[in-house]
């Protein structure tokens, strides 16, 4: 299955409104076996990419996800990523940051995490929160030892600025970076949220500052829209997946990375003269 995510793309320059665009559209599968049968096709399809992106090493991939809580980050990178060999591919989940990384500027915690070439690596949420969070709560920025800024619009800005040109340059060292905004309603955010507190095997999930964060949700909106909008560069271009449906998210963000990874100028390792022959004298040994 081909699904065009042409229009999920914010393009450079564009002024994001969330509020116009869905969280819901039509669906891509019609029935669980088709849904299924599709991510089985998506899944191989990405590990025979994967495999080429070893072998070939010169390239690397980072997956940058975020979205409000429950909107199905976790779920897509198990779906979406189950058929991928571990070994080329590390998921980082950032949370609230140590005292040590609070003492770095806000790039400074994801350095160790990026992807070395030929393998992927996923932030689940990222150096984003930087420009959300701290939009949403800038009291959060006195634990980073910065003083109140005078100008919030022009501190974030000069944020925004920093994550372009760091962006930039891992493109310019043959890193493809797929930014992923999981698009869920508020609606559909507390029939989620109430779904954990009723299951045992995930209430555990749930905490008392999820429901707060709540209250900040259009802060929340607008936060995403100007970091996105911002940030949304030819070179790092962000998606935004309707996510209310988790089965139609998973399928489009498995489709985004077939594509960027499709796009990659890369390709299984031919031998030349001198490793044929070395494979052929390995071949003699191994049948003599």
């Amino acid at each position: 299955m081909s699904i065009d995510t042409q229009a999920l793309q914010v393009t450079e320059g564009e002024k994001l409104s969330l509020e116009d665009r869905p969280t819901e559209v039509a669906s891509l599968y019609d029935s669980k076996d088709a849904y299924s049968d599709a991510l089985e096709e998506h899944t191989k399809e990405l590990d025979r990419l994967h495999e080429r992106l070893y072998a070939f090493g010169r390239h690397a991939v980072l997956v940058v996800l975020q979205g409000m809580d429950t909107s199905g980050k976790d779920g897509a990178i198990a779906h979406v990523m189950r058929g991928v060999n571990p070994q080329g591919c590390r998921v980082t989940s950032f949370k609230t940051p140590t005292p040590i990384e609070w003492a770095h500027d806000f790039l400074w915690r994801v350095q160790s995490e990026l992807p070395a070439r030929g393998t992927i690596a996923i932030f689940n949420r990222s150096y984003y929160e930087a420009v959300l969070i701290e939009r949403v709560h800038p009291k959060f920025l006195a634990s980073e030892g910065l003083a109140p800024p005078s100008d919030l619009d022009a501190f974030f800005d000069a944020r925004y600025r920093a994550i372009r040109e760091f962006e930039r340059h891992l493109a310019a060292s043959d890193m493809t970076i797929v930014k992923i905004f999981l698009h869920i309603s508020k609606h559909e955010q507390k029939k989620r949220l109430l779904a954990r507190l009723d299951d045992p095997e995930k209430n555990w999930k749930l905490s008392p500052n999820d429901v707060a964060e709540r209250g900040y949700w259009k802060h929340y909106v607008r936060a995403y829209d100007a970091a996105l909008s911002a940030t949304s560069v030819k070179a790092a271009p962000w998606f935004v997946v309707p996510a209310d449906d988790k089965k139609n998210a998973r399928l489009f963000v498995s489709q985004i990375l077939i594509d960027a990874m499709s796009a990659l100028p890369v390709a299984t390792p031919k031998p030349d003269a001198a490793r044929k022959k070395e494979l052929k004298a390995i071949r003699e040994q191994l049948e003599g």
